[in-house]
């Protein structure tokens, strides 16, 4: 059954929208226009552009800008939709006019309408817009969406990893494993020393992700349509801000640099970048771990990570690393999205970027998918069990530990005794002690893995 409509009307002409509708009719407009895709913008991005409405608002309150009957309705409506309220009401296309002024309109006339009663008018552009433009709004919506999921969500999961690694770290430094180069036998190292590489890792790109805050928290409201403010009272931009830090508890301020603020989008492509660096980081800490759960016969067999469901429709017993092929993927879109940021933020044509909707999409996803998939990777770390014994059989036939040898007999006998013990598929002290006039008591100590993942060296003699 069809639904019913109603004609509205704006400053192109008339319109028929769905008479439950809360969105008008430039809402309307850009449903009809944009059909690309089925992406739409990130809830954490409608929330964002109704906290600027509502500071606003409260702004032009304090300014005596607009009245109190119709301020205190648009800060309620503005709270509804703060509150994730009528989501269904947002459903432009991310691929829109490149300003983002269809989804800017959109929560505007949303909230015009929940604010209105049949004694209260409410225009959506001059009340519920009133001192903004949406070429000052959208960018500065992205920012505080990027800035409060990176506190709320990605910065406590990462902290979370981190701890779920320190801890890891203590409970093996005295588990003494084969280390590789090239995917090749090396030196010995500690399983919490190569843990630790992971952990100082996302420690840093954590450090880096809280540098870029700085200019994440920098908001280029107050610059309305092309960075002078015009039709805005004086450090309207500075209010919108102290109200948006009131609300989210985050310390937002208006950009220096209006112009800057308006026609780019350097912070979120700097933002990305970071992103994209911790995404790099949980690649490589999930491909180790999936070489060391490899097995369980013919792999490394270092590890074993919990099973969590079959892993082939056709091989019965299979169980595969799903977490961490999951975590791969996450940070291959990660990646991917970095790419079309990088490209998007190019598009700074004089005095506005024309790629904002797509930025916000990209961006947000990356924030969400990393702060998911980090949470996923804790519990992984927590629950994998060490296969020390395997660890120690393979290390005690690793041929590398003659290296320990070079500083008292050369680099050429050390290698004809690896060569030998590999030859032979003998440990290497057995054919050190053959092929050495060193005594067995001094070369166990030489060739102690325990002493060998530190800096100690023994001089030549």
């Amino acid at each position: 059954m069809a639904k019913k409509k109603i004609k509205v009307s704006d400053s192109m002409g008339t319109v028929e929208i769905p008479a439950d509708a809360l969105y008008q009719a430039q809402t309307q407009r850009a449903l009809d226009n944009f059909k690309i895709s089925s992406l739409r913008l990130p809830q954490a991005m409608i929330r964002a552009l109704a906290l600027v409405k509502k500071a606003c608002v409260e702004t032009n309150l304090d300014l005596d800008k607009i009245d109190q009957d119709r301020g205190r309705a648009i800060a309620q409506a503005a709270d509804l939709i703060i509150a994730g309220k009528h989501e269904d009401q947002f459903g432009i296309d991310v691929f829109q006019t490149g300003s983002g002024t269809s989804s800017n309109m959109n929560v505007n006339e949303v909230i015009a309408s929940l604010a209105s009663t049949a004694t209260l008018q409410v225009h959506p552009n001059d009340h519920v817009n009133m001192g903004q433009s949406s070429n000052d709004v959208f960018p500065s919506a992205i920012h505080i969406a990027a800035a409060e999921m990176i506190h709320e969500q990605l910065l406590p999961a990462s902290q979370m990893l981190e701890n779920a690694l320190e801890k890891c770290i203590e409970q093996h430094r005295e588990t003494i494993k084969t280390g590789r180069t090239h995917l090749m036998d090396a030196m010995p190292i500690s399983l919490g020393q190569e843990i630790s590489g992971w952990a100082s890792q996302l420690k840093n790109d954590r450090y880096r992700v809280q540098t870029a805050l700085s200019r994440l928290q920098q908001l280029a409201i107050g610059g309305t349509a092309v960075g002078t403010g015009i039709n805005t009272p004086p450090d309207f931009g500075q209010q919108v801000c102290a109200k948006l830090h009131l609300t989210t508890g985050i310390r937002f301020k208006q950009m220096e640099n209006l112009f800057e603020g308006l026609s780019t989008q350097n912070t979120a492509l700097e933002v990305s970048g970071q992103l994209r660096v911790m995404a790099t980081s949980l690649t490589k800490i999930c491909n180790d771990l999936r070489w060391m759960n490899s097995g369980p016969l013919t792999g490394l067999g270092e590890i074993q990570l919990e099973a969590l469901q079959p892993g082939s429709s056709i091989m019965p017993a299979k169980v595969n690393p799903v977490i961490p092929e999951a975590v791969l993927m996450a940070s291959a879109q990660v990646i991917g999205n970095d790419s079309t940021i990088a490209l998007a933020a190019q598009s700074g044509n004089f005095q506005l970027n024309v790629m904002l909707p797509v930025i916000s999409y990209n961006l947000l996803q990356s924030i969400e998918i990393l702060s998911n998939a980090i949470c996923h990777l804790v519990s992984v770390i927590e629950s994998m069990s060490v296969n020390s014994k395997s660890m120690a059989e393979n290390l005690a036939f690793n041929p590398i530990l003659v290296t320990a040898l070079n500083p008292i007999i050369g680099y050429q006998k050390a290698a004809e005794i690896a060569k030998a013990a590999l030859e032979q598929n003998r440990p290497i002290l057995e054919v050190a002690s053959e092929m050495t006039d060193i005594d067995e008591a001094r070369l166990k100590q030489l060739l102690d893995p325990g002493k060998l993942v530190g800096n100690q060296q023994e001089e030549p003699g």
